[in-house]
């Protein structure tokens, strides 16, 4: 799905909320999807890493729909610092945020390390996402009707969560698989924020199989044997839309999995998957100390 068919959908969701919108959008998401013509109110904020096509991304979306509110920010999420110092900047400069929508991610074919020695695609999925939301929690706090959507995949079904190999140091890089890990890891870290940030709601959506660059890069054969019946981007970007502005969404609990507008079991029936809840604690524990260490002071 493009930046920019991603973006619109959400405005078309705002028109009637007029609502501040915080979307952090993947590369893969940035490319050329200009079927859609709708309209919006809503103030939308694209946190994106590339520039050049973020801005080109926003020109479409303002001609398309005529709502100048869209703003470009430029982040890397895997620059973990960079994070917390975007975020602190982001609460001085702006007084609301209503919807909070993660949805970068990265899928990495080997393993690499970033200046800060952390592995990148963990940076990106987990601890970025992390401090993101962590320090924009406040600034939702103030806001009416605050929400927290992270987007995350259908192949965290297949992982249990796993906190001993967060930056994966040991045993064969796959790359695919680690994505997955990460996307379990996404919902874990929903359920526990919602457990501590009770005022705010939580959700976290698996969007379907969608006909993305990201599919056919990182699973060619599986996008290819699938791709009769892979869904459309509108299609994937429908449940985040509806848990953004829905009211009927907020009735349900925070910290739930979604897909297709409903709640769904974040684990496959008769699954190995489920874990401790200190399991689940430890997880957020380690990611608040890792998120601490590069906290500028």
């Amino acid at each position: 799905m493009s930046l920019y068919r991603n973006s619109a959908w959400f405005l078309k969701g705002l028109t009637e909320f007029t609502r501040s919108a915080f979307l952090s959008a993947s590369k893969s998401f940035v490319e050329k999807d200009l079927e859609a013509s709708l309209a919006g109110r809503g103030t939308i904020h694209m946190v994106c890493r590339n520039k050049d096509k973020a801005e080109e991304a926003r020109a479409e979306l303002v001609k398309e729909t005529g709502n100048k509110e869209v703003f470009v920010h430029i982040l890397d999420l895997s620059e973990t610092k960079k994070v917390w110092e975007f975020a602190e900047g982001f609460k001085r400069k702006y007084k609301t945020l209503n919807v909070l929508i993660n949805n970068a991610g990265a899928i990495l074919s080997e393993r690499e390390v970033n200046t800060e020695g952390l592995e990148k695609s963990f940076a990106t999925n987990v601890l970025g996402v992390y401090i993101l939301t962590k320090s924009l929690i406040p600034l939702l706090e103030k806001s009416p009707d605050p929400r927290v959507i992270t987007v995350s995949s259908g192949g965290m079904l297949v992982q249990k969560l796993r906190t001993g190999n967060l930056q994966s140091e040991r045993g064969r890089f796959d790359g695919t698989m680690v994505y997955a890990q990460h996307k379990r890891q996404q919902v874990v870290m929903t359920e526990q924020l919602a457990k501590t940030h009770t005022n705010i709601h939580f959700a976290v959506m698996h969007p379907g199989w969608v006909d993305t660059p990201a599919v056919a890069n990182a699973m060619p054969d599986f996008h290819r044997s699938m791709k009769e019946s892979l869904r459309a981007p509108e299609q994937g970007a429908d449940t985040v839309v509806w848990l953004s502005v829905s009211e009927a969404a907020v009735k349900n609990p925070s910290g739930r999995f979604y897909q297709d507008r409903k709640m769904v079991s974040a684990h496959l029936p008769l699954a190995w998957t489920r874990c401790s809840a200190l399991e689940e604690q430890k997880l957020v524990s380690l990611l608040e100390d890792m998120a601490k260490t590069f906290q500028p002071h």
